[in-house]
């Protein structure tokens, strides 16, 4: 029995839900439950029509007897990436914990700010495949990278108008925790938020299967208002992702052959 493991972050949850909701390879998918992965299970079931199975601690975790494909999802926190150490050192330690458990890991991450740049090493000790989604013969560069599907796209938005805020689905439902984070205090303080926006113009959406450009509006209608900033589209786009879990799945696949 194959078992997979899935290592993501909050921005990534209705991605890998709509994935793994949609592979009928999967026999089980098992989620790490706490309040970061609510959704991701709440979306799964949606699209599913059953719930994910629930387990509160990765000990909890019994490999089934089938020869059928299984995976366990632990979804982090959204906005780690803010203090580097943090991202690193949470990525690590599931990972660690993990490991035992799984025949590979895939991180649903990207570079983040080269916070996983060197993941092989950093994540090495367990000795089992850790694979990060990639963008031709590199890693991406963070979940924009992933949903706008890949770097010349990134950096062709940013040459047109360097004042952007990418929006994907994770940044439309969760910006009011990511800025309050990335404010780094205690309290959230409206009037430096903004002093860190004053160059940005325009939030770009980027809709997917997973939530509709009008849903990204909706999402973010709040934060253009507050920040000033105009709304400009461009399609997101899910095949990074998809060819990702392909390939990690036919590694993980082998191994237990």
């Amino acid at each position: 029995m194959a078992v997979l493991g899935i290592i993501t972050c909050e921005i990534l949850e209705l991605e890998f839900a709509y994935l793994l909701a949609n592979d009928p390879e999967i026999a089980t998918i098992t989620v790490l439950e706490d309040r970061f992965s609510h959704e991701l299970s709440k979306s799964v079931e949606q699209k599913r029509g059953c719930s994910p199975k629930s387990i509160s601690y990765i000990g909890e975790f019994v490999r089934s007897s089938q020869d059928k494909l299984e995976v366990i999802v632990q979804v982090m926190e959204a906005g780690l990436h803010t203090v580097i150490k943090d991202l690193r050192d949470g990525v690590v330690h599931a990972a660690s914990e993990m490991g035992p458990y799984v025949d590979a890991i895939l991180l649903g991450y990207g570079l983040c700010g080269n916070a996983l740049k060197n993941h092989e090493e950093l994540l090495s000790d367990g000795g089992l495949p850790i694979l990060i989604p990639m963008d031709e013969d590199h890693p991406v560069d963070d979940c924009i990278g992933l949903i706008i599907g890949g770097r010349e796209n990134y950096y062709e938005e940013q040459c047109k108008v360097a004042g952007t805020m990418f929006i994907n689905s994770g940044f439309a439902r969760h910006w009011k925790d990511i800025m309050h984070k990335g404010l780094g205090t205690g309290k959230f303080d409206l009037a430096i938020s903004k002093r860190l926006l004053a160059n940005y113009e325009r939030s770009l959406l980027l809709p997917t299967p997973v939530l509709s450009e009008q849903e990204l509006a909706s999402g973010i209608e709040e934060f253009n208002e507050t920040y000033g900033l105009r709304t400009e589209v461009r399609a997101g786009t899910l095949d990074v992702l998809q060819k990702s879990w392909i390939t990690t799945k036919k590694l993980v696949v082998a191994r237990t052959a």
